[in-house]
C-alpha cells in the first residue's frame, strides 16, 4: 500500500506541474511530469519533517529545492533550450533557472503542500 500510495502522490504533482506548465506556456514536456512528481513528493516529505521551522522560511526552502531540481532536469534534457529557455530574462543561469521563477515557485510550493495534506487525508480514509 505504502507504493501505490507514493504512486498516486506522484501522479498528482506530476500531472499539477505539467497542467500548471499548459496554463502558463501552452505547451510542457514528459520531463515536467517527472519532475512535479518527484517535487510534490519531496514537499510532501520536508512539510513533514520540518514542522518547527516556521511556514515562510518552508517555502522558500521548497522553491530553493524546486529551483535546483529544475537546474539539474535542465542540464539533463534541455541542454538545448527547446523545452524552456530563460536566457532572456533576469539573473538567469545558463538559461536553465532565474530569480523570478525561483519566487514564483514560493506561492506554487503552498498550494502543493495543501494539496498533499489534502490527499494524504483522502488516502488514508482509503
Amino acid at each position: 500500500m505504502r507504493i501505490l500510495k507514493k504512486c498516486i502522490l506522484f501522479y498528482f504533482g506530476g500531472f499539477a506541474y505539467f497542467l500548471l506548465e499548459i496554463l502558463w506556456r501552452g505547451r510542457s514536456h514528459g520531463s515536467m511530469f517527472l519532475l512535479g512528481g518527484t517535487c510534490f513528493l519531496l514537499i510532501g516529505k520536508l512539510n513533514r519533517c520540518l514542522r518547527r521551522i516556521t511556514p515562510v522560511l518552508r517555502l522558500m526552502a521548497f522553491s530553493g529545492i524546486i529551483t535546483a531540481l529544475e537546474l539539474l532536469t535542465g542540464l539533463l534534457v534541455n541542454r538545448d533550450h527547446t523545452v524552456w529557455d530563460y536566457r532572456n530574462l533576469p539573473l538567469q543561469f545558463r538559461g536553465q533557472i532565474c530569480v523570478p521563477y525561483s519566487l514564483l515557485w514560493i506561492p506554487v510550493s503552498f498550494g502543493a503542500m495543501l494539496l498533499h495534506r489534502f490527499l494524504m487525508r483522502k488516502i488514508r480514509r482509503a
